[in-house]
This record gives structure tokens, sequence and C-alpha cells, in this order.
């Protein structure tokens, strides 16, 4: 890695695997990147932004219409600074989101906005994730440059031992290293 720090923008959305949004941010941070954190408003049912504030170093972002620290547009200040953006976990409504240019919220605004590589760590139930139109929205994803990291087969919320649970830590990690230039 050159001297010079990378910004990972790590977007957190509404699922039972926000948790592991945390360790990802703290490994991040470690590993001497400056990761900026959003969270969907539906995502502080999950985790807190003081969690991610003291774990990323940095304010913590859930709205579009927050003010940021000089003045800029927040969305298109964030989306210029990001070296990657890693959402995760990842729900079918972002996916979905994405996927057809809907940009309502601070994360789907800086996604859109960015020209950085955007890497995606899907974590939802197994039949939404097999749905035919989250499979449809991924392969639009993929059509234009995202790329997908999991899930795995693994316990879920729901109960069941099946695809959806989001991929290792470890794994999310070693894919973001790889995709920042």
């Amino acid at each position: 890695m050159s001297s010079a720090r990378k910004t990972v923008i790590v977007g957190v959305t509404a699922s039972i695997a926000a948790y592991k949004a945390c360790e990802i941010v703290n490994l991040l941070r470690k590993d001497s990147f400056d990761v900026k954190v959003i969270l969907t408003k539906d995502a502080l049912e999950f985790v807190t932004p003081l969690t991610l504030q003291t774990l990323s170093g940095n304010k913590v972002m859930t709205g579009i219409f927050e003010s940021p620290e000089n003045w800029t547009p927040v969305h298109t200040s964030l989306a210029d600074s990001a070296s990657l953006i890693l959402i995760a976990p990842a729900t079918a409504n972002i996916i979905g989101k994405l996927a057809n240019g809907i940009c309502d919220d601070l994360l789907t605004c800086v996604t859109c906005a960015s020209r950085s590589p955007v890497l995606i760590a899907p974590a939802m139930n197994e039949n939404m994730y097999n749905h035919k139109m989250v499979m449809a929205n991924i392969a639009k994803l993929e059509k234009i440059g995202y790329k997908f990291v999991g899930p795995v087969k693994g316990h879920l919320a729901c109960g069941y031992d099946a695809i959806g649970h989001i991929a290792p830590v470890a794994e999310i990690i070693k894919e973001a290293k790889k995709m920042i230039k």
C-alpha cells in the first residue's frame, strides 16, 4: 500500500449481520485504512453510530442532509474520497435499489456518485437471496463491475442453516484489499 491512506466507505444495512460490520471496520482501521461508515436508517435498529464511530475514528453518517465538516455536498464529498465502497451486510433492498438506480438515501447516493470499486457482501434469508428478482439485480450489478463476496451457507436468523449467511469477515477483508488501488 502506498504511503497515502486509502479510504474505505463501509455501508451498513438493516440485517442481523450488521454486528459483523463492527469487526470489519475495526480490522480495516487496524490495517491503516481511513474508514468512513454510512448507516442506513433501518441499520440503526441493529448497531449504533457511537460503536462504529469509536471503531472507525470518524463521524458516522446516517442521512443525506447531515452537515459535513466542511461545506460540500455530503454524498459527493464522500463519493470522491472513496478508494472502495464496501457494503456489508447488504440486504435485498439495497441490492435492488442500486441495481435500479434508486438514490433515496445517503448510501445509494454515495455509491452512485462514486467512481470507486464496489464490493457487496449480501446477507439475507435463503428464499430472498434465491428469488429471481434478487438474482437479476445481482447480475445487473455484476455486469457494471460491482463485485460480490458470499453469501455462504450458515445459520440464519430465521432458524435455517442455508445460503444467505454473510461471508466470513476474513474473506470480506481479503477481497476488499484486493480491490483497493
